[in-house]
C-alpha cells in the first residue's frame, strides 16, 4: 500500500484541510516536511500521545522530514480546554517539562527535528503581534470554531481565545523557516490548526496542507492511556513499562483491532492474521498480547517488553519472586487490600481481615491446602505472618483457593 492507502486502512484520517485528493498526492509524493505539536504541561509524555508519536514515525519512515514542536509559548497560556480554563504553571516548571519531553522525543522518534515556539514568541511585541497576525483572521472566523462556541457558554478568557492565533502562526513560521508544508494533529486541534493553513493562504500566499486523526477512546468514551483518571507516562520512572503492558493486555475486544492499527506498525496482513486468531479463539487473547508487547517494544525496547511478557507470566502463576512491588501491584490491581500492622498467626489473619468468615472457615482452607502467603502453600494455622515476610517491605501476597487474592500492605 502506498502511504496514503496505509494511514486511511489504519482509520488515522478523519478531518482534511481542502481536498483529501490533494493530500493524498502530497504524502504520497516527494519529500516534505511536516510538523506536530504538544504544550509542555507535564515532564513526560503519556500515553495519551503517543498515536501522534506514531504517525509522526509512519510520516518519517515513509521520507517526509518530522518537526516534533514543543510549545513552550503557548503552554504558558494553555490551549482552551472543553470545560474549564487550564492551571497556569509556571516558567520554571516550563522549561523543566520541556527538557523532560526533549529527551523522550530523541528517543522515540530518532528522525525528528525538535523545535520550541518560545523562541520566536518571546521578542515578538504585543502590537506587532496585532498587526502582523490578528488583522488577518477575523473574529467571527474565531467564534464560529467549535471549542470556542462551546466555551462561550461558562466563559472564555482574552488569553485562552487567542490560543489559536499562536498555534496557527507557528505553522506560518515553520512554513518561513523550515519549508513545512504540513501540521498532523488529533481532531481536537482542527480549530487551530485550520486557522495555521488560512495565515500562511493569506500572509504568504502559500498553499498548506493538514489532516487529523480522530481521538482514541476505551469502551466508556474515555481518552485511552488514562487509568482510573491518571495519565500512563512514557518515562518509566513514573509510569513501568508493565504498567503499560498490562494496560493494553486488558484491552477490550471490541477495540484491539483498532487499537492494533494505530499504535502498532505491524503490517495489514499481520495485523489480520492475528485478528483472525482471536476471532477463532479469543480465550487466548492474542490480539492485546500482541498489541502490549509492540507498544512496550516500541516505546521501552524489545528487553522491557520480553520482561513484561515474564513479569505477566509470573503474575499468573502465582509466582512472585524476583518481582518488583510496583510490577505486582500493576498486574493486581483491583486486588482487595487491607493495611497489615499485626504479627499475627495465620488464622487469626485470615479471618481478622475478612479472608475466612470464621476460624472454621479457616482451618477448612488451610487444611484443605488453600491458603498460600507469597505463593508458597501455608498449612500451619499457627504460623505467624509476620512484616519481615513482606516482598520489597511493602507487601504480603495472600491467596484463597486457586484465584482469589488479597494483598496486605505493611
Amino acid at each position: 500500500m502506498t502511504l496514503y492507502e496505509d494511514l486511511k486502512w489504519r482509520g488515522l484520517i478523519k478531518d482534511v484541510a481542502g481536498e483529501e485528493s490533494d493530500l493524498q498526492k502530497v504524502l504520497d509524493g516527494k519529500p516534505f516536511a511536516f510538523y506536530w505539536g504538544t504544550d509542555p504541561t507535564a515532564d513526560s509524555l503519556h500515553l495519551g500521545h503517543y498515536s501522534s508519536l506514531c504517525m509522526a514515525k509512519r510520516l518519517g519512515n515513509a521520507g517526509h522530514h518530522p518537526i516534533l514542536l514543543c510549545g513552550g509559548a503557548t503552554g504558558r497560556i494553555g490551549d482552551p480546554r472543553p470545560t474549564a480554563e487550564r492551571e497556569i504553571i509556571s516558567e520554571e516548571a516550563v522549561n523543566n517539562n520541556i527538557e523532560g519531553i526533549r529527551n523522550q522525543i530523541k528517543s522515540l522518534v530518532p528522525t525528528a527535528e525538535l523545535v520550541d515556539n518560545y523562541d520566536w514568541w518571546k521578542d515578538r511585541s504585543f502590537l506587532n503581534t496585532l498587526r502582523d497576525i490578528g488583522k488577518y483572521i477575523s473574529l467571527n472566523y474565531m467564534l464560529d470554531k467549535d471549542i470556542i462556541r462551546r466555551r462561550l457558554e461558562t466563559g472564555i478568557t482574552f488569553a485562552e481565545f487567542s490560543y489559536m492565533l499562536l498555534q496557527g502562526y507557528d505553522f506560518v513560521h515553520l512554513c518561513e523557516d523550515k519549508n513545512c508544508i504540513m501540521q498532523v494533529a488529533g481532531s481536537d486541534q482542527w480549530g487551530n490548526i485550520t486557522t495555521g493553513v488560512e495565515l500562511i493562504h493569506k500572509m504568504l500566499n502559500k498553499t498548506a496542507y493538514a489532516f487529523t486523526m480522530p481521538l482514541i477512546l476505551d469502551p466508556t468514551g474515555k481518552k485511552f492511556g488514562k487509568s482510573e483518571g491518571n495519565a500512563l507516562w512514557l518515562d518509566k520512572n513514573k509510569t513501568t513499562p508493565y504498567a503499560i503492558y498490562q494496560y493494553l493486555i486488558n484491552s477490550d475486544d471490541s477495540k484491539v483491532l483498532e487499537y492494533l492499527k494505530v499504535f502498532t506498525f505491524l503490517p495489514k496482513e499481520k495485523i489480520e492474521e492475528v485478528y483472525t486468531q482471536q476471532m477463532e479463539h479469543p480465550e487466548t487473547r492474542i490480539a492485546q498480547k500482541t498489541l502490549a508487547y509492540e507498544v512496550v517494544k516500541d516505546i521501552h525496547g524489545k528487553e522491557e517488553a520480553d520482561n513484561a511478557v515474564m513479569v505477566s507470566q509470573k503474575l499468573f502463576a502465582g509466582d512472585f519472586k524476583g518481582l518488583s512491588v510496583s510490577d505486582i501491584k500493576s498486574g493486581m490491581k483491583g486486588v482487595p487490600t487491607f493495611k497489615y500492622t499485626d504479627e499475627l498467626p495465620l488464622i487469626d489473619m485470615l479471618v481478622n481481615n475478612k479472608i475466612a468468615s470464621s476460624k472454621r472457615e479457616a482451618r477448612e482452607f488451610i487444611t484443605g491446602n488453600a491458603i498460600s502467603v507469597n505463593g508458597e502453600i501455608v498449612s500451619d494455622e499457627a504460623k505467624v505472618i509476620s512484616k519481615d515476610m513482606a516482598i520489597g517491605g511493602e507487601i504480603i501476597i495472600i491467596r484463597r483457593g486457586k484465584k482469589k487474592y488479597f494483598i496486605a500492605e505493611i
